[in-house]
């Protein structure tokens, strides 16, 4: 791993949303995204040791696949383009780093499609062009994760019908998900284990729920 490139890419994110008014204005996002961002690109780096990807290129679409959070996303079409957005503004930092033209477009087109699976540039799709899109979402199921979801949706102040609820509709979707192909065969023994590990946690939490109003 080129650790020199790596740290390139770090201080260009942290400049990036050191720079930006949005981070500015909310610099707990700052915080979020940048430790998101080091956990996704770990995630990519562990998938690319694996599967024999370039792993500092991989690292460095981990770290800049998030990069067009540092601009405004007022409506929800901004957020689901934030990916090619993102692709766009990373392209000028890759290119000064000279590296070869292929090498930019996959991770670009890594960046670009990692929100719902598009860009808006040709080239070729493949399980590494998929390893942002991948880490990104395996981070999605971290224990971290599964608290921020439970507190967002004011869990603890539901009436006992409505967590039960919250709990079934969310144990079918991790079933559901189960299904969704990844890239490569390390991503989708990644997802794999992350769902398992919410499943477990889900239906444990169900099982409290049915102790929780009377005798069985």
């Amino acid at each position: 791993m080129n650790r020199e490139l790596i740290a390139k890419t770090e201080a260009f994110l942290k400049e990036t949303y050191r720079s930006s008014p949005r981070m500015q204005a909310h610099p707990a996002q700052e915080i979020y995204r940048l430790e998101h961002s080091y956990r996704v690109a770990n995630i990519a780096k562990a998938i690319a040791e694996a599967e024999g990807f370039p792993v500092t290129y991989a690292v460095m679409a981990g770290l800049l696949h998030d990069l067009a959070y540092c601009e405004e996303m007022p409506s929800p079409e901004d957020w689901k383009n934030h990916g090619r957005r993102g692709a766009v503004l990373a392209r000028p930092f890759l290119e000064s780093l000279e590296l070869p033209a292929q090498v930019v477009n996959d991770i670009c087109y890594s960046i670009a499609i990692h929100v719902d699976d598009k860009a808006d540039f040709e080239w070729e799709r493949s399980p590494f062009t998929e390893i942002a899109g991948d880490a990104d979402n395996i981070d999605r199921f971290d224990a971290f994760r599964i608290y921020e979801a439970l507190e967002y949706r004011h869990f603890s102040s539901m009436t006992l019908e409505e967590k039960w609820e919250r709990v079934n509709s969310t144990i079918t979707a991790l079933t559901e998900y189960k299904e969704k192909p990844l890239g490569s065969a390390t991503a989708t023994k990644l997802w794999h284990q992350r769902l398992d590990y919410y499943l477990d946690f889900y239906e444990k939490l169900k099982a409290q729920l049915e102790n929780s109003n009377g005798i069985l």
